[in-house]
């Protein structure tokens, strides 16, 4: 009999038969199932000892079918608790083995690269590679990228793909960043600055986030590492990351260059404004706009009156409420 089946085809012939004759002697049995007589007590025999028929006789017996239900209700039940101790063994074996997989895969997660041009090329690769979004955390002395180098990055606001960069304050003074990060806004990047990030970082599509390894104190020291990372918790911790600053971080309005005004503010002092709340000191960003440091106070005195403040503090808080940034 073929293993796992409750009875084979023999036997289901040769019953089904008995339950249409009502009873039969072995004889009866093999003439209808065209059997031979050996055949038919050995079949008789085997559903017997099943309790599917009953012998009513002891010479020559007479043979009665039994209801199958009661005889096969048993087995079925011991079958269906042995399946079921089964799948909970395969379940708690299958379990077992991606544990382990994970663990022995572990090192699939990080990848780490070595020196400036191959983080650059990486990086790179990244963004011309990104389908939905890009996160940055841009901070001050860019290890392999200034930000006049990202030309990738245009590529990927025109495909359609988004972009969120927050930018550490001091980045914000450096000479010539600040043109580079307007020219991004202007394309469409969504920029906010914080005084201090914690690590430099850049995550594609949610799915494979680079970063550096090299502490700051340390950046003279060897060739610059960094890990490149995939699908995973440390993922997660380090877009959780992300969002936490983001929600903190200043947004930053830096469209210059047209005569639209909003409130009776012109684009260079949304400009002045934008820098102002973001932290950036009155010399820096006088020295961005190409003005003197009293002309940079003479404007913020301005926007304080219009504004209805009397302090930076105010100004920052009304800028926010009526939109101006």
């Amino acid at each position: 009999m073929q293993e796992g089946l409750l009875l084979d085809a023999r036997e289901e012939q040769a019953y089904r038969l008995l339950v249409g004759l009502s009873a039969a002697r072995s004889g009866e049995l093999a003439e209808v199932a065209e059997l031979t007589r050996h055949e038919a007590d050995e079949v008789l025999q085997r559903l017997q000892a099943k309790g599917l028929v009953a012998a009513t006789e002891v010479d020559d017996p007479v043979f009665r079918p039994l209801p199958p239900d009661v005889a096969l209700g048993t087995t079925l039940l011991r079958r269906q608790e042995s399946l079921e101790t089964a799948r909970k063994t395969v379940a708690a074996l299958s379990e077992e083995f991606r544990a382990s997989a994970s663990r022995r895969d572990a090192h699939h997660l990080v990848e780490v690269i070595v020196g400036a041009t191959a983080l650059r090329e990486r990086l790179r690769d990244l963004q011309e590679s990104a389908r939905e979004e890009i996160l940055w955390f841009c901070r001050a002395n860019p290890l392999a990228m200034q930000g006049a180098d990202n030309t990738e990055e245009y590529g990927a606001l025109t495909r359609g793909v988004r972009y969120r960069a927050i930018y550490e304050r001091a980045l914000l003074e450096t000479p010539g960043e600040l043109d580079s990060i307007a020219e991004g806004v202007s394309w469409g990047e969504e920029a906010r600055a914080l005084p201090t990030l914690p690590v430099r970082l850049a995550i594609v599509d949610r799915s494979t986030a680079v970063c550096p390894l090299v502490r700051d104190d340390e950046l003279g020291i060897g060739e610059p590492t960094a890990a490149v990372i995939s699908r995973g918790q440390l993922l997660d911790a380090l877009l959780a990351l992300f969002e936490s600053h983001w929600e903190q971080a200043t947004p930053v309005k830096l469209q210059r260059g047209n005569s639209e005004e909003t409130e009776g503010l012109d684009d260079n002092e949304r400009f002045l404004l934008s820098l102002l709340v973001a932290g950036v000191p009155d010399k820096s960003i006088a020295s961005q706009l190409g003005i003197s440091r009293r002309t940079v106070q003479r404007r913020l005195d301005r926007m304080m009156a219009l504004a209805g403040v009397d302090t930076r503090t105010g100004l920052a808080f009304q800028a926010a409420k009526r939109g101006w940034i």
